[in-house]
This record gives structure tokens, C-alpha cells and sequence, in this order.
């Protein structure tokens, strides 16, 4: 009866519109009220003040800080040329770079909306010009954000380290570590299902081949507008002007300016250059060393990171300060695109974030104090095993429930809610910390861009400028490549455990 006038509530809540934070905090307060009276109430701010005050949680605001201070500075732009002059030339090049770009931005923003945010500006409209259907360039921009909750270092991680403390040991460092490799499935689920997306000629009946030197002409140069944006949550130099109806392809190129290459007669009388390739530029060593020059600062944060937890220099929350300081030198001496007075701005905006993901803590910590202490947590793992132990059907319900679930929640507020139901279940039937760990994460991961509520959906499509419905339709060989590598980490332990056992993080 509590449990269904827990979970009840908090679905009724949230049927009325009321945001998912809000209605984890009421739902617990009427199950309190209900079953012990109002004098139970003084247990709200007892059990909420102390699980935001938690020294592990420090390492959220620093990371969230590194990761504002380098969408600043331009990082993503100089991760996307970097990847660009490597991959550009291929014929899903564009594709490969938006994966690489997102999987590198992840390892520094450490959030899947951020990642979105920061390289989607410069990508979907990119991806657009090349042939991509929009909906499938957002849909592509959006779910390979979702590796920001799973490759290291993740917010996500921290939570589920410091939720699950009290049912085995776990640690932070051993959870980043175990993210990588989930992380690059990830990366290749993406690809592979970039490649059985459709784009512009192949639609109508045309091959896809590359463009010759002779076809491309002599291209004219436009300058890219764009600029650090802190409305869209990240940097955002984004390609000027969509000239496809012009006859010509603009590329990103390492100086941040767009080449257009010029319209031109093809051997096959189709009349225009192929929209669909990526026309390198130049492209040369010496291009190539110097976009790698300009990135380095960037690709050195996460080295940083695990470099200094594995190697035992620091704590993962010490990381987090040691990446904050590192982000702001970079900023201010070396891009030189972080200026002093800047800084308020980007406090400010480290600061609301942090005090949006603290206040969901807070009240989810309430909803999981609710069902630790009123016992519904037993009953569930009680029921549960009393069906089967059979542990690869347990992890096929939980997979089930926990996708559907990352479609309307935050990863965040699904760890408080089901950590205290499922670990118990889970450990019961032989599945280690670690696993479960990585194993919840890329299941709410997946949930960011699955529709109807996907977060990452939400900022593609306003910067794609598309509706969410016509997204959606987009996201379907992505989410079910997603799932097919979300399978094999499930049932497959090594991928989760052997890079950490390897290196001996505990």
C-alpha cells in the first residue's frame, strides 16, 4: 500500500506537469504525512541537508565549472576541426567527426545536454549541408551526447558511487575507469547506424561518390558566424549561411571559416557537386599539426583526470579542482578567449547548475529515505526473487523498466529512486558493483534521447530548429543500435570490468 501510494503519487505528479524534482520531494512528503502524521515532517530537512553536504558531491560543481569554462574558450570547435582533417576525407567522414567530437566533449563536460549543446551548433548545420536529412543529423548530434553521462568523467558516476555506498563498495575511480570502453561501444553503435542512414541522393536514387579536385573548382571562402554562446549551454561557432540552394558545399575548416566549393558539371549529368561528400580542404601536415597544436589544451583535460585518479596524485573530487584550475588557465592564457570580466558570467552559470543537480539530490535523497525506511525496497526484491533468480531474466525486467523510466527521468533522480530497489535484486542473483554501475548509467543514457521526454532531443531540436516530432522519427536506427550495445554490456561483465581490473583501480 505505501509503496503504491509512493510511486502512485509521484506518477500523479507528474501526469499534472508538475518537473520530475518537484514531484520526487511531494511524493515523499504525502507518503510521510499520510503513514506517520505532520510531526514527521522535521525528517525533510534532516535527511536533505546532509546528502547534499556530502564531500563526494564536491566533485560535481568543479567539474561542472571545467566544463562551462572550456565551452567558453572554443574547445569544441578545435576538437571538431582536429577530428575533421583526420576524417573528413571518408565518405561517412562527417558522421565519424560528429562521434569523436561528442566522445572527446563528454570526457570533458561529463553531462549529455552540454555535449549536445556545445558541438550540435557546429555540427547539425554541417551535417545538413552534406546530405543528412535534418532529423537524422539532430537525431545523430543528439544521441551521441549521451556518452557525456558514460565516459569518464560523469556526473552520473559520482551520484551512483555515493546512492549505492550503502549496499557494497564501490568507488568512483573504478567507475570512470570501467566507462571507456561501454563508451566506445557506444561510439560504434552510432557509427554503425550512421551508416544505414539515408542521406539526400540516396533518397532520390543517386550514388553517393566522391568529388574530384576538377569538379570542386575553385572555391571561394566565407567567414563562419558564430560565437561563444552561453544561451545554448556551450560553445558555438557555428557554419554561416546554409548555401545548398546555391549549388555549393561549405566545410569547416582548422580556422574556423567555411570553404565553398563551387557548383560544377559531373561525369554523370547530374549538374552539381555531390552535397552528400565531404570536400576536404587542403588538409596538409601542416594544417594538420596545427589544428592538433590548437586542441591539445583540450584533449588534455580528461589525460589529466584519470591520468592523475589512477595514478593515485589525487581524489576524483580533487580531479574536479585540479580540471577547474586547469580550464581556466587554458581560458586566459593560452586560448586567450576567456577575458576577467568574463568570469562572473561563467561562475554564475556553474553555480545554477550546480544548485539545479544539488536541489534534485536533495529531494530524491527524501524519496529514497522514504522507501529505505517504510521497507519498500524489501518487499520489491522480496517479490521479485520470489518470481525467479534467474539473473538473466531479472536483468532483461530491469533493462526494460529502466529504459522506459530514462525516457521521463533524469539519470540523477532514477539512481535515488531505483538504486535501493534494484542493487539489492541485483547483487542477490551475482552481479558485481561495477556492472551495475556501468550497467544502469548507459540504460539511463539511451533514455536521454529517447522520446517522448529526452533531454538531449529537447536541445537538438532547438538547435536544429526541427520539430521534436520529426526527430523523433530520426532517432530510431540509433536507439536500436544503442540497445544492441547496451545488451552486450549488460551481459557481458569484462566490458564493464577488465579495463579497471586491468590497471588495478579498486
Amino acid at each position: 500500500m505505501i509503496a503504491l501510494l509512493l510511486f502512485g503519487s509521484f506518477f500523479l505528479f507528474l501526469g499534472l506537469g508538475i518537473p520530475v524534482a518537484f514531484a520526487l520531494g511531494l511524493s515523499a512528503v504525502v507518503t510521510l504525512v499520510t503513514t506517520d502524521g505532520f510531526q514527521v515532517l522535521d525528517v525533510v530537512p534532516s535527511v536533505m541537508f546532509p546528502s547534499m553536504s556530502s564531500g563526494t558531491l564536491l566533485a560535481i560543481p568543479f567539474f561542472i565549472l571545467a566544463g562551462i569554462v572550456m565551452q567558453y574558450t572554443g574547445i569544441s570547435q578545435r576538437l571538431v576541426d582536429l577530428a575533421f582533417l583526420i576524417f573528413g576525407r571518408l565518405r561517412h567522414g562527417l558522421a565519424a567527426v560528429t562521434i569523436i567530437s561528442a566522445f572527446f566533449f563528454s570526457a570533458i563536460s561529463g553531462s549529455g545536454p552540454a555535449t549536445v549543446a556545445a558541438i550540435g551548433a557546429i555540427l547539425i548545420p554541417a551535417l545538413v549541408r552534406h546530405g543528412y536529412q535534418k532529423k537524422h543529423a539532430v537525431s545523430l548530434v543528439a544521441a551521441s551526447g549521451s556518452m557525456g553521462i558514460v565516459v569518464p568523467p560523469s556526473i552520473a558516476f559520482i551520484i551512483f558511487a555515493v546512492v549505492a555506498a550503502e549496499f557494497g563498495k564501490i568507488s568512483i575511480s573504478r567507475l570512470f575507469i570501467a566507462g571507456i570502453v561501454p563508451g566506445i561501444i557506444m561510439a560504434l553503435a552510432f557509427f554503425i547506424a550512421a551508416l544505414f542512414v539515408p542521406r539526400v541522393r540516396e533518397l532520390a536514387g543517386l550514388p553517393v561518390r566522391a568529388t574530384t579536385g576538377a569538379e570542386a573548382g575553385a572555391g571561394s571562402t566565407s567567414t563562419a558566424a558564430g560565437s561563444d554562446s552561453a544561451g545554448n549551454g556551450g560553445s558555438g561557432a557555428s557554419v554561416a549561411g546554409d548555401s545548398a540552394a546555391a549549388g555549393k558545399t561549405q566545410l569547416l575548416t582548422t580556422n574556423g571559416k567555411a570553404a565553398s566549393a563551387s557548383s560544377g558539371s559531373t561525369g554523370s549529368g547530374v549538374g552539381t557537386v555531390d552535397p552528400t561528400v565531404t570536400d576536404h580542404h587542403d588538409g596538409g601536415f601542416g594544417e594538420f599539426m596545427s589544428a592538433l597544436v590548437k586542441a591539445i589544451p583540450g584533449l588534455l583535460i580528461p589525460v589529466i583526470i584519470l591520468g592523475g585518479i589512477y595514478g593515485g596524485i589525487f581524489t576524483p573530487t580533487e580531479a574536479g579542482a585540479v580540471a577547474s584550475v586547469y580550464a581556466l588557465v587554458v581560458g586566459v592564457f593560452v586560448y586567450r578567449e576567456l577575458s576577467w570580466k568574463d568570469m562572473p558570467k561563467v561562475f554564475l552559470e556553474s553555480g545554477v547548475s550546480t544548485a539545479v543537480i544539488m536541489f534534485i539530490v536533495g529531494v530524491a535523497s527524501l524519496f529514497s529515505y522514504v522507501i529505505t525506511v517504510e521497507g519498500v525496497a524489501d518487499r520489491i526484491s522480496t517479490a521479485v526473487l520470489g518470481v525467479t533468480d534467474n539473473k538473466y531474466l531479472i536483468l532483461a525486467a530491469i533493462t526494460i523498466i529502466l529504459l522506459i523510466v530514462g525516457a521521463f527521468v533524469d539519470a540523477i533522480s532514477a539512481f535515488y529512486l531505483f538504486v535501493p530497489i534494484l542493487v539489492p535484486i541485483l547483487i542477490g542473483v551475482g552481479v558485481d558493483m561495477t556492472t551495475i554501475g556501468v550497467f544502469m548509467t548507459v540504460n539511463l543514457a539511451i533514455g536521454l534521447f529517447t522520446p517522448p521526454v529526452g533531454l538531449n532531443l529537447y536541445v537538438g531540436a532547438g538547435i536544429g530548429k526541427i520539430r521534436l516530432e520529426e526527430v523523433a522519427r530520426g532517432i530510431m536506427p540509433f536507439l536500436i543500435c544503442a540497445i544492441i550495445a547496451l545488451l552486450l554490456i549488460t551481459y557481458i561483465p569484462a566490458i564493464s570490468n577488465w579495463l579497471p581490473d586491468l590497471l588495478g583501480v579498486g
